[in-house]
C-alpha cells in the first residue's frame, strides 16, 4: 500500500516514519486480530505529543549553551556580531541535547523555538549584566572615566561627519536647518543623558537580537533533529 505526506505529497512507503522529502514524522497503521471478530484498524502516531517540552531537562541544557553563548556575546569579547550566529548555534545545539536527553524521535519546530527563547533569555540577560558591569567598572572603578568620553566624542564627531557628508548636496537654506539640527543632534549625544541613553539603547537592542536569533536556531534544531532522528527500538 503507497501513502502519501501530508505535508509535500510525495510518495511515502509504509515502513517509513517519516517522510523521505521533507522530514514530517508519518502515521503508521496497523492491523490486529480480535479473538472472535474481524480485523481492527487503528492510526496511532509514531510519537507522542512533540510539541510539550519537559523544561527541567530543557533548562539544563539552556543553561549548559546559554551561559558561553552570553559571554561569547558580551561586551568583553572579540568576536562582535559574529556572536550572533554563535547564538543561533547554541539554541539550536541546546535543542539537539533535550532531544538526545529525552530519547525522542522529535519535537515540533514551536517546541524548539521555545527551548531556544530560554537559552536566548539566559545569554542576553548575561550579555546585558556583563557588558553594563564592564562599563560602570571603567568608568566608577578603574577611574577611566575622561578616556571613555574622549573615545565617545571621537565616535560623535566622526557620526556627524558622516552625515555632513551625506547631506552634502542639499541646498544652502536647507544646509543651514541641517547643520543647526546636527549641532542639537551633537550636543544630546555628548551630555551625560544622551551618551547613557545610547548606551543602554545598544545594549537592549543587542539584547533582542540575541533572542531573535536563539529562536531562529531553535527552530532549525528542531527542524533538523526531525530529519535526522529516527524512533529507538
Amino acid at each position: 500500500m503507497e501513502i502519501t505526506c501530508n505535508r509535500c505529497h510525495q510518495a511515502v512507503r509504509v515502513e517509513d516514519c517519516y517522510c523521505p522529502s521533507c522530514g514530517l514524522p508519518q502515521l503508521f497503521y496497523s492491523a490486529e486480530e480480535f479473538a472472535g471478530q474481524g480485523q481492527a484498524q487503528r492510526w496511532s502516531e509514531a510519537v507522542g505529543d512533540a510539541s510539550t517540552v519537559a523544561w527541567k531537562p530543557a533548562l539544563r541544557a539552556a543553561l549548559m549553551l546559554g551561559v558561553p553563548a552570553g559571554l561569547l556575546c558580551s561586551g568583553l569579547s572579540p568576536v562582535g556580531l559574529f556572536g550572533l550566529f554563535w547564538m543561533a548555534a547554541a539554541a539550536a545545539w541546546a535543542v539537539a541535547i533535550y532531544v538526545r536527553s529525552q530519547r525522542a524521535p522529535w519535537i515540533t519546530i514551536g517546541a524548539g523555538a521555545r527551548i531556544g527563547l530560554v537559552t536566548g533569555i539566559l545569554a542576553a540577560w548575561l550579555a546585558f549584566s556583563v557588558s553594563g558591569s564592564a562599563l560602570f567598572a571603567r568608568r566608577f572603578i578603574l577611574h577611566q572615566s575622561s578616556q571613555m568620553d574622549a573615545e565617545w566624542k571621537t565616535n560623535v564627531e566622526a557620526s556627524q561627519l558622516m552625515a555632513q557628508q551625506w547631506a552634502a548636496g542639499a541646498g544652502a537654506a536647507d544646509q543651514a536647518q541641517l547643520q543647526a539640527a546636527r549641532a542639537q543632534v551633537q550636543a544630546w549625544m555628548l551630555s551625560p543623558w544622551g551618551h547613557a541613553g545610547i548606551e543602554v539603547f545598544s545594549l537592549v537592542g543587542s539584547s533582542l537580537f540575541l533572542l531573535f536569533f536563539a529562536v531562529g536556531g531553535g527552530a532549525l534544531g528542531a527542524r533538523l533533529m526531525a530529519r535526522t532522528r529516527r524512533p529507538e527500538a
